[in-house]
């Protein structure tokens, strides 16, 4: 008796935790992901703190495809400063530094010692030579470090020709990390280096390397560098020269990537090629959305800037085959999350099966 009359209260609470699950809105009949409540557009700040955009996709909100201008980070690179490194690396001709040891031979003079270890560059910059004795070397080319020691020879020597060599290089050095072949430190010998020279001593990079996602540093400032980024502004990476003390690291591609949420034939990170990659080809890396389960009015790309005070949110209506056209348009960065939010019925079946198990399991009980 006792189990009668408390069971029908029992299944009477529970019926009504069912209608409560129906009527309360999306956020109370969903134990997965979801949109919620988003405003159509503008911007509004959520329960965490973070400042969103909110921006319907169209023709006009379309954002600008990645250039050059900006780099992959997200973060404004005008034009100017590659222009400047690329008219401070032009290539010119090897100085003598400090450390370096030069070979110098008088042909015509076999009675003037040579030496066969050759003549090092001292920190003061000079080499000691016979006759002579003390010359300055640094911060000279060859042919100038030529023309000055026949200038001093000529006071002791009638036809003086000396043929002057570098035998070692000590001090024009140039580093190179991250996702290439052989990282390490590279000399700068009698030939500048470009960037492309660079890669291919550092053995090229590797199979996990992004190509397109270089960051060179030259005295405290970052310029990130992109080989397709470069050609499409008209540049060779074989007119951008190194300089002693500059870095180059090569990212991975693992951080250059999209990742995928919510009702799509697949869930999985998809990396973005040199040659770009757009929302509709994402569409088609995951098999599209889920026929089933999605809400193709209902398809967001959530795009973060990183330190900036704000997170873009674009939402695409996928009902209407012309909105394809724009997808096609859309850009992606990396970094960005492509979510599609589930149906109402979807959000509703997947509560009846998170509840009425719960709802037997206790009636079985009683």
């Amino acid at each position: 008796m006792n189990f009668l009359r408390h069971r029908k209260p029992l299944l009477t609470s529970m019926t009504l935790a069912v209608i409560i699950g129906l009527t309360s809105g999306c956020t109370s009949i969903n134990s997965g992901l979801q949109s919620g409540d988003l405003p159509p557009q503008g911007a509004f700040i959520a329960e965490n703190g973070m400042q969103f955009n909110i921006q319907p996709l169209s023709l006009a909100t379309l954002p600008s495809a990645p250039a050059y201008s900006v780099n992959r980070s997200g973060t404004t690179m005008k034009n100017a400063r590659v222009r400047e490194l690329l008219n401070s690396s032009r290539s010119s001709e090897y100085r003598l530094s400090k450390g370096d040891v030069i070979s110098i031979t008088l042909g015509d003079y076999p009675q003037i010692p040579k030496s066969d270890i050759g003549y090092p560059i001292d920190q003061q910059g000079y080499i000691q030579f016979p006759l002579i004795g003390r010359i300055k070397a640094s911060g000279l080319s060859l042919p100038q470090f030529t023309t000055q020691l026949r200038s001093q020879l000529q006071r002791y020597l009638k036809y003086p020709d000396p043929q002057v060599q570098v035998l070692k290089y000590r001090s024009n050095n140039f580093f190179i990390d991250g996702a290439v072949k052989q990282p390490g430190e590279f000399s700068i010998e009698d030939r500048p280096v470009s960037l492309y020279t660079a890669l291919s001593m550092a053995g090229g990079i590797g199979p996990e390397g992004d190509s397109n996602n270089l960051v060179l540093t030259r005295n405290g400032t970052t310029y990130e560098l992109g080989l397709l980024d470069l050609q499409n502004m008209g540049i060779s990476a074989s007119r951008i020269y190194l300089r002693d003390g500059d870095s180059i690291h090569v990212n991975s591609r693992d951080r250059n990537k999209v990742y995928v949420l919510g009702e799509f034939g697949s869930v999985k990170p998809i990396e973005i090629p040199e040659q770009g990659l757009s929302l509709t080809q994402v569409l088609g890396e995951v098999q599209g959305l889920d026929s089933r389960t999605a809400d193709a009015a209902k398809l967001y790309v959530i795009r973060d800037h990183g330190h900036a005070s704000y997170t873009d949110i674009y939402h695409a209506n996928l009902q209407s085959v012309t909105s394809l056209a724009l997808a096609n348009r859309f850009e992606m960065q990396p970094g960005d999350i492509v979510y599609v939010d589930p149906t109402g019925l979807t959000r509703w079946s997947r509560f009846i099966g998170a509840i009425l198990p719960s709802a037997y399991a206790l009636d079985r009980l009683n």
